[in-house]
């Protein structure tokens, strides 16, 4: 046998579709590490290609305002280990998570402001605030990344697994009367979501749930416009 028929030839058509085949299963396996298993420490980690197409999952480890809210990306979920293998974050440790979570702005909705700065808080502000950390704090919830916003939070579309399956966070907190829907036309981000949002308002309205039953002053919307 010559030595030139112990070698398969690189034109040979099996090593082409060989080599074919291993390249796309390479690329193929990075793209998949990239968008379900890279971890993002904070907002401006997040590729723009994953924004509206993709969800990300992960642990809500701070509840700080009515409408947002600092998330713990878990990518990969329990098949990459997490709280079996790697712990998950405890919450409400700020130092220790300092620049490793995405702050989260909830889509579509305003919750009553509170105080800041020497500003005065708005009714309802406290009870906002109590009623998200209640619902979201310490556990799981997968976001839709929307855009980012002027203070680089991540605006997004919130979910949350219960009994009934995947709640839209939103429109569970325009139900209980907690927020009102985003007045700010310019900024404004609903996924397309908008008229489902007005219908729980308008639904909370009638009922006087929440900061629908005391006597209103601003919106949350005007009072930023005043003390801005």
């Amino acid at each position: 046998m010559t030595q030139s028929n112990q070698h398969v030839s690189i034109y040979n058509p099996k090593v082409i579709v060989y080599s074919i085949g291993l390249t796309t299963a390479i690329l193929a396996s990075m793209s998949i590490y990239r968008t379900h298993f890279v971890r993002f420490s904070t907002s401006l980690d997040v590729p723009k290609t994953l924004f509206r197409t993709k969800h990300l999952h992960g642990k809500v480890t701070s509840v700080g305002d009515g409408d947002n809210f600092h998330f713990y990306h878990l990518p990969g979920g329990i098949f990459a280990g997490w709280g079996w293998i790697r712990e998950t974050p405890e919450i409400n440790k700020f130092r220790k998570l300092k620049n490793k979570t995405i702050h989260v702005r909830l889509c579509g909705v305003d919750a009553p402001e509170r105080s800041h700065f020497g500003k005065p808080s708005q009714p309802y502000s406290e009870e906002a605030l109590q009623w998200l950390r209640h619902f979201i704090l310490g556990k799981k919830v997968k976001v839709k990344p929307l855009s980012v916003d002027q203070y680089n939070r991540i605006v997004g579309r919130v979910f949350i697994f219960r009994w009934n399956g995947w709640n839209d966070v939103s429109e569970e907190m325009l139900r209980n009367g907690v927020a009102i829907v985003y007045e700010n036309k310019s900024s404004a981000e609903f996924d397309g979501m908008k008229e489902r949002y007005l219908k729980a308002e308008n639904k909370a309205k009638k009922k006087k749930k929440g900061l629908w039953g005391i006597e209103r002053g601003l919106t949350p919307g005007e009072y930023k416009r005043i003390y801005r």
